[in-house]
């Protein structure tokens, strides 16, 4: 089977990829490496039944599907804040490159989407915890709107053109690849501060809640969507709620040393609480792996290891 995987030199993007090689699939990554890093792909271009496509998702030569089987859709702009100060932008990849992807699809007549969604904003502030795939949607971000409307695009382009999908609603995903000197990715942010002398920034008071979920139960999620799942909305988390203070008392424990954070005003568009009801998936054999103590220290290797590297 052949996949395509958009976003695939990202960070979820090519921990996916490598997974789906390991799986003896045939995969292409397409990126615009705005964000993305070919070396994020360094192993798996060794691999024979790998290739790399640079272009973008609101703009490429559709051509790049023809023998496609399935698409994992991972490309996107995932910064709240940028969504916030230029939510133009965050429509047109968020919205219009996922339909300019769906062409695509049906004029190659590629049979199944597997859709990066956001369970951390689809559902704006919750009603009630854990927040479950019924939940209300009402998000309070341009970003969280755009991710809800892709989703609607692809159910659309179902029920009109016979395309198959799989939403998966992530939580907060962390781990080994995520940038630590970018905007979005709290754990790998604080993490690489810290290692670096530097204090972490806690946006308000640090009571907010997240799910966090490690990348590789999100690759293995995704595994799951291609095998066992189709046409509908599944949550991926870890089904707990951690705080970001309880994140900065993780990382003392791990590093051995009291940190004294910083704090900054409460960002726009940012839920307070979330946590993700996982039942729905957990029925097809997801379980995650990772508990936040043993996930963040996958991260901490990760970034030492990076830094030995320069």
């Amino acid at each position: 089977m052949d996949i395509l995987v958009t976003g695939g030199a990202g960070f979820v993007g090519s921990n996916l990829v490598d997974a789906l090689l390991e799986n003896d699939f045939k995969v292409k990554a397409f990126d615009n490496l705005s964000t993305g890093r070919m070396e994020n792909l360094a192993g798996a271009s060794k691999n024979k039944n790998f290739g790399f496509i640079k272009g973008d998702v609101r703009d490429f030569d559709a051509k790049i599907l023809d023998g496609i089987d399935a698409v994992f859709h991972e490309a996107a702009q995932i910064d709240v804040r940028k969504s916030v100060s230029d939510p133009k932008y965050d429509l047109d990849v968020n919205v219009g490159g996922t339909i300019n992807l769906l062409e695509s699809m049906r004029k190659y007549d590629v049979g199944k989407i597997v859709y990066a969604s956001s369970g951390g904003a689809i559902y704006g502030n919750p009603q009630y915890l854990p927040c479950d795939e019924e939940h209300p949607t009402n998000p309070i971000s341009p970003y969280g709107a755009s991710k809800l409307a892709a989703e609607k695009y692809i159910g659309i382009y179902h029920e009109t053109y016979g395309i198959d999908y799989v939403n998966l609603r992530y939580g907060n995903v962390y781990g080994p690849r995520q940038d630590p000197l970018g905007e979005a990715g709290v754990i790998a942010i604080f993490l690489n501060k810290i290692l670096n002398g530097q204090k972490p920034v806690i946006f308000g008071d640090g009571s907010q809640t997240r799910d966090y979920v490690h990348v590789y139960d999100v690759v293995a999620g995704n595994l799951l969507a291609m095998d066992k799942l189709n046409n509908g909305s599944f949550n991926v988390g870890c089904g707990s709620e951690t705080s970001v203070n309880r994140l900065v008392e993780i990382i003392s424990e791990l590093t051995g040393g009291k940190i004294t954070p910083k704090h900054a005003e409460e960002r726009k568009g940012e839920v307070q609480r979330i946590c993700l009801d996982i039942s729905r998936i957990k029925k097809v054999g997801f379980k995650p792996r990772y508990d936040l103590k043993e996930g963040m220290k996958t991260v901490l290797d990760w970034i030492n290891n990076k830094n030995k590297q320069k």
